[in-house]
């Protein structure tokens, strides 16, 4: 069993399943910021029922994200000690800015949103309420600042010598302001917004499929609508100006995202395929010519970086990338097209005989969950070898007192406690949802 392996997969298991929760908070957060205000603003009784149904999702989904958060800083410290010694100054600010200027926030008014409804006058429970959303948006921003940083490293130095050098700040602003930072930040935030909105749309969706709560489930898909519409314009934006921005930084990761293996004038965008790494080439695929060069450079004829370019060994698992790379976008079109569709409905009042359509929302809260976890495997996966680009390599960064048999034992009792904790969230929900707002 290979040590490095286990500790990626380990770090794998339980971000991956931490991240099913925030951009649901976000997303939701923002959601009730909308809805709040426009009972604040119509005195329409109908919105504050919206408001208090969903705040009680959103008080779930925050308990179980805060609980499944914690565990990954304890493995910073058990897995990944030459890493944590090595990016731990560099780190220990944007971490501690997450906590104080974020984190609490959120939790200090989190109390009055969740409990404060007959305590508090309307307005100050909804400043709670955007406050609780600022704040998840905040600590959002701190965490990718720190991401980003092992992107694209930016004001530090090395100090020590070898085994122990580490990484120290010499300028905080071009550390937190990296060059992938603000990229990253927003496409980030449009993920987490498309996965409030379908996750609203889809059981407002199903409430109008079985005629229960038409009034709120008709409410509440359309102000639903205007966030995925906005995020799906959003996020074609903020996706495009990711990629440029990889091409710029991380040349041999753009390169695996398109299975482009040869450096060539007026490359192919690639629309699907297989890639075939011994054979350096891509099966089954299909590709628009010159579309890459034209969306990256704005010129399609201009030359694209290929991965022939670079070491073999500091190549990611191509076909990896690719793949969960090529997920993500087609989940994003089919966010786009599935919010043109809500539109043309909305318009038309959401007539239940469209059933396909509405059943078609249903389960469209699984398309922004596999497309934020696909992305970030492309982002993380496409960086290897690298644990922070270009300064340090991800076998380098793992602990060395601990094995691999330790690291298996504690997977198999953290997907157990995962799955335990999983079960308990989906019956809490299910249980909200068939009750309906009361």
């Amino acid at each position: 069993m290979d040590t490095v392996l286990l500790a990626r997969l380990q770090f794998a298991l339980t971000i991956g399943f931490h991240y099913i929760f925030p951009p649901l908070s976000i997303g939701l957060g923002l959601l009730l910021v909308m809805m709040e205000g426009m009972a604040l603003w119509t005195r329409n009784p109908l919105y504050e029922r919206m408001t208090r149904f969903w705040v009680k999702i959103f008080g779930i989904i925050f308990a179980i994200g805060v609980a499944s958060g914690v565990i990954m800083e304890f493995e910073f410290g058990t897995n990944w000690a030459a890493y944590s010694r090595f990016v731990g100054d560099v780190f220990g600010s944007p971490l501690a800015a997450e906590g104080i200027m974020a984190f609490f926030l959120e939790s200090t008014f989190l109390g009055v949103l969740l409990f404060g409804w007959n305590r508090t006058g309307p307005r100050t429970h909804f400043v709670a309420t955007v406050m609780v959303a600022a704040g998840a948006t905040l600590s959002a921003f701190w965490i990718v600042v720190a991401n980003s940083w092992m992107q694209t490293p930016a004001g530090y130095h090395l100090v020590g010598a070898a085994p122990h050098i580490r990484a120290e700040i010499t300028d905080f602003w071009a550390m937190v302001f990296n060059p992938s930072t603000l990229q990253r930040y927003s496409h980030v935030m449009m993920g987490a917004w498309q996965a409030g909105a379908w996750f609203v749309a889809s059981v407002s969706a199903l409430y109008l499929l079985r005629r229960r709560h038409e009034d709120f489930a008709k409410a509440s898909i359309n102000l639903a609508l205007v966030l995925a519409v906005a995020s799906s314009v959003g996020i074609l934006w903020s996706g495009h100006a990711s990629a440029v921005g990889v091409a710029e930084h991380q040349p041999v990761k753009l390169a695996a995202f398109e299975g482009h293996f040869d450096s060539e004038e007026s490359a192919s965008l690639c629309l699907f395929g297989w890639v075939d790494e011994k054979a350096e080439r891509v099966r089954f695929g299909a590709g628009v010519p010159g579309m890459l060069a034209l969306l990256l450079y704005g010129d399609p004829s201009r030359a694209v970086a290929g991965l022939d370019r670079f070491p073999r060994d500091l190549w990611p698992p191509v076909n990896v990338v690719f793949q969960s790379y090529h997920v993500m976008i087609a989940c994003g079109m089919a966010m786009v097209g599935l919010a043109g569709l809500g539109v043309i409905l909305a318009f038309l009042g959401w007539p239940v005989r469209w059933r396909v359509v509405l059943w078609l929302f249903v389960p469209a809260f699984l398309l922004p969950q596999i497309a934020n976890q696909v992305g970030w495997i492309s982002a993380e996966v496409g960086r290897q070898p690298w644990i922070v680009y270009g300064l340090m390599k991800t076998r380098d960064g793992v602990s060395e007192a601990v094995d691999a048999g330790q690291i298996l034992f504690s997977i198999i009792g953290f997907s157990i406690v995962y799955l335990v904790i999983f079960a308990a969230f989906i019956a809490a929900m299910l249980k909200q949802i068939r009750k309906g707002p009361v």
